[in-house]
């Protein structure tokens, strides 16, 4: 299964990638699958129906998806190409232990076949601008990241699988946090998401940064499939033409060498398991 599981398009609020040129990118490349998962991420952002209160960045609303729009488009492209690729109706959510109320009304009201929970803000603190870790120490801000994951799955269970776990080395000026410093809150955060029934997901934007490892790290992979752990989707992280798609096989072979046999896409949020 030729598929890319994270997505973005210009229904979020850092991509200017037009949905349907996506698609059509996609089929190009001989996808058989697409999952749309663009950017949900309250606390920081809000939604579309309050427009006066926008703040902007770079010139584009920091906005959430339009909803209504965004899967009217997705129906229609799925009606539209049918026997060509299928698509399937995702989102990325950037949940915190605050936001977590909005998130539940949120899955209530509209119909997902995949949702990715990822953290990219802690308290309203932004990683990739150096606010949340500015005044912490580097183990400081290295357990405040997980333990807001840890305490967030603990209480929400509206998601797929777990975005790019240790997504925080990406934008640590630090370099490399030592994996044994941090296992034991890792391996209680993979506990849970097995017993939750949930996976986490391979995010190949590490070839993208230039990371010297995967996203998550081999380490975290291993102790993933020590602990019984066997949903996992791949997915690009895609914002923009050129990455859509990239490295896919790559990962692909990465996680056969750790023992791993399927990767999975997702229906009406039920794992479908195909080989590797």
């Amino acid at each position: 299964m030729y598929s890319d599981y994270h997505v973005h398009t210009s229904f979020s609020d850092d991509s200017e990638y037009q949905m349907e040129n996506l698609f059509n990118d996609a089929i190009a490349l001989g996808f058989e699958e697409i999952c749309f998962t663009d950017h949900v991420d309250y606390g920081i952002k809000l939604d579309w129906d309050e427009p006066a209160k926008f703040e902007y960045r770079y010139g584009m609303p920091m906005a959430n998806v339009d909803y209504p729009k965004y899967f009217k488009m997705i129906n229609e492209l799925q009606v539209k190409y049918k026997d060509k690729i299928t698509i399937k109706a995702g989102m990325e959510f950037g949940v915190q232990v605050h936001t977590i109320p909005l998130y539940q009304d949120l899955f209530k009201n509209w119909n997902f076949d995949f949702v990715i929970l990822s953290c990219h803000q802690v308290d309203d603190k932004e990683f990739w601008t150096q606010e949340f870790q500015t005044g912490r120490t580097q183990q400081e801000y290295q357990e405040r990241y997980y333990q807001e994951i840890l305490n967030v799955i603990t209480y929400y269970k509206d998601y797929s699988v777990l975005g790019h776990l240790d997504l925080l080395k990406r934008y640590d000026k630090q370099g490399s946090y030592p994996f044994e410093k941090i296992k034991p809150i890792i391996e209680k955060i993979l506990k849970l998401v097995i017993a939750d029934g949930k996976g986490i997901e391979v995010n190949t934007s590490s070839y993208q940064y230039g990371l010297n490892d995967l996203m998550p790290s081999r380490d975290i992979l291993r102790l993933y499939y020590e602990l019984g752990g066997t949903i996992i989707t791949i997915g690009s992280d895609t914002h923009k033409k050129e990455h859509l798609g990239g490295h896919v096989e790559d990962v692909k072979e990465e996680l056969k060498k750790i023992g791993f046999k399927y990767h999975c896409t997702f229906i009406e949020l039920q794992p479908i398991f195909h080989e590797l």
